[in-house]
């Protein structure tokens, strides 16, 4: 029987389990698979069911684990389980800046921004949830657009300036926009002139 192995943060571990089980019941009855979760560790097996047919229900529900564990709601993780066309990225902080907290600290400040400022301008123009947790940084989101809101992350972490990112976050926003209602329309916009 197919079955992949996540390690989560203790303390995610109740927000995984959900109020009387509900959260564990809703990603197990979606997806097909069985959690074995150890409270003491922060272990989670993840079993395909004999019955299932499917077996990259299995990374989706891998997918839904970790981005519980990395601070993500529920609600926003089943996020992955109801839209094929989303995905999970997690920029691990110790891979840029080693096992230094302050630097850690220090950017996760910036991402966030002054009363979560930042990170909800990225939200807003990229269509992506994004959570600041622990060592990393992790986005749910459609592939342009997590790839928008990575790129915003990482000026960020190279030390641009916050107006900048910002300029970046609302032309791609515009780029974004202007593709959809061509995609509406059904042909090609006229070129603005600026």
């Amino acid at each position: 029987m197919p079955q992949l192995f996540v390690k989560i943060p203790r303390e995610r571990i109740g927000v995984l389990i959900g109020p009387n089980g509900k959260t564990k019941r809703e990603i197990e009855k979606n997806l097909n698979v069985t959690l074995e979760i150890d409270s003491e560790t922060g272990d989670v097996t993840i079993n395909l069911n004999e019955d299932s047919t499917d077996p990259s229900q299995l990374f989706k529900a891998r997918d839904v684990v970790l981005a519980i564990g990395r601070g993500f709601s529920p609600q926003r993780a089943f996020r992955l389980l109801h839209n094929e066309d989303m995905m999970l990225t997690v920029i691990d902080l110790r891979e840029i800046f080693g096992r230094s907290k302050s630097d850690i600290k220090r950017v996760k400040g910036r991402i966030i921004g002054k009363e979560g400022k930042t990170r909800k301008i990225i939200e807003e123009c990229t269509g992506a949830y994004i959570s600041v947790y622990g060592h990393t940084v992790s986005i749910i989101g459609g592939i342009e657009e997590s790839e928008i809101a990575r790129e915003a992350i990482t000026m960020l972490i190279k030390g641009n300036q916050h107006a900048t990112v910002y300029r970046f976050l609302q032309r791609k926003r515009h780029e974004l926009k202007r593709r959809e209602l061509e995609l509406w329309e059904g042909r090609p916009l006229m070129p603005e002139r600026y």
